[in-house]
């Protein structure tokens, strides 16, 4: 008994470990992870008044981060010597993101575990972001849509040659569409997801919400 508490007490402090605080710089890929706007407000934004959800600005797919991912989980809350982008810095990403809050709480999370300053790592989530085609029909869906979340992967697949059905995966949440997630090498060439990310929706009646 006394062997099998020691084992479960190592097992949950290296998981504490790896729950955030690992070093910079440190990582094998990025997750690309496009989030279906109408779908987050309906979800998250329009509880908190967002202004990504205000009518009439037209967002589809905006870039919700680009995660430093290991083969199997993803290091988060990362040390490092990079001061925190400044206000403007997180202001100029509000036309891909959504809003500037976003663009932050993407940093604290996820960017300090790049490595990068955060200029540079706003520039290269920028950068991969502009390097996938969003389908040009979603711009177009006006009413919900009931439609299997493969639909969705088959369209980025359509639009972007260079992807394969086993580096992008379609995320839902309580029956909603939610995210499209990319996998991308450092050098952000598409690459296969690891099995921790390959986790498809698998519904065939998921909603999409309309555009607003």
């Amino acid at each position: 008994m006394r062997k099998l508490v020691a084992v479960l007490a190592l097992f949950c402090l290296s998981q504490a470990v790896r729950a955030g605080g690992e070093r910079a710089g440190e990582f094998d890929y990025y997750v690309l992870s496009l989030s279906w706007s109408a779908g987050w407000c309906a979800l998250e934004g329009d509880a908190r008044n967002d202004p990504q959800c205000d009518r009439g600005r037209g967002l589809t797919f905006v870039l919700h981060g680009l995660w430093p991912q290991y083969e199997d989980g993803w290091p988060s809350y990362c040390r490092t010597g990079a001061r925190d982008p400044g206000r403007a810095e997180t202001a100029a990403m509000a036309d891909v993101m959504g809003g500037a809050g976003q663009a932050f709480h993407q940093w604290k999370k996820h960017g300090r575990c790049s490595g990068l300053a955060a200029g540079d790592y706003y520039r290269t989530a920028r950068q991969a972001f502009e390097s996938v085609a969003v389908p040009e029909l979603f711009s177009g869906v006006d009413r919900p849509l009931t439609l299997p979340a493969a639909v969705i992967e088959a369209a980025f697949l359509e639009a972007n040659p260079a992807l394969s059905a086993d580096s992008i995966t379609i995320t839902c949440k309580a029956g909603l569409i939610q995210e499209a997630r990319i996998c991308l090498t450092p050098e952000l060439e598409p690459r296969t997801c690891g099995p921790d990310v390959a986790r498809d929706c698998r519904l065939s009646e998921a909603v999409l919400e309309p555009v607003r």
